[in-house]
């Protein structure tokens, strides 16, 4: 059995957002100081609906750990135990720009990708017949060598 595409929308999603997670996290941190249980519904609201309190913290040590972000200890609003929130470091600010710089470039080109390849009028045919015109009015080769390609 071939590996290909996750079987359901929720996977892909999820398979996406580990790619990304990080980034998020540390953009949410640049917002202002936040503690673990507010990344997850910021996430929420974000439309990142998949992630949980149980797969943030492991990410907030790793990071912490690496020096982008630093933690503190601050009394809980309700008055309950106090929260660990978490912050940018010099090092987080340069990784975050770093980071949205690719992010911005990445997908850009998956978006022209996508875009350049989607067809059109809504049909989903075999759009095998209708590569060559394509391939041909993008300046691409029309016959890669591939055995068995017209």
């Amino acid at each position: 059995m071939t590996k290909g595409l996750p079987a359901n929308n929720d996977q892909r999603r999820s398979q996406l957002l580990r790619g990304v997670l990080d980034l998020c996290l540390l953009s949410l941190i640049a917002e202002r100081p936040r503690y673990g249980f507010e990344f997850v519904a910021a996430l929420a609201d974000g439309g990142l609906d998949l992630v949980s309190e149980g797969s943030i913290y492991p990410l907030l040590a790793r990071l912490e750990r690496d020096g982008v972000i630093s933690s503190y200890r601050a009394p809980s609003a309700s008055g309950g135990a106090p929260r660990k929130y978490y912050r940018l470091t010099e090092a987080g600010h340069v990784e975050l720009a770093s980071g949205r710089a690719v992010w911005h470039a990445f997908s850009g080109h998956v978006g022209q990708i996508l875009a350049a390849t989607e067809p059109t009028g809504g049909s989903h045919h075999d759009e095998s017949a209708d590569h060559d015109e394509r391939a041909g009015a993008r300046g691409l080769p029309q016959q890669l060598g591939v055995p068995g390609h017209r």
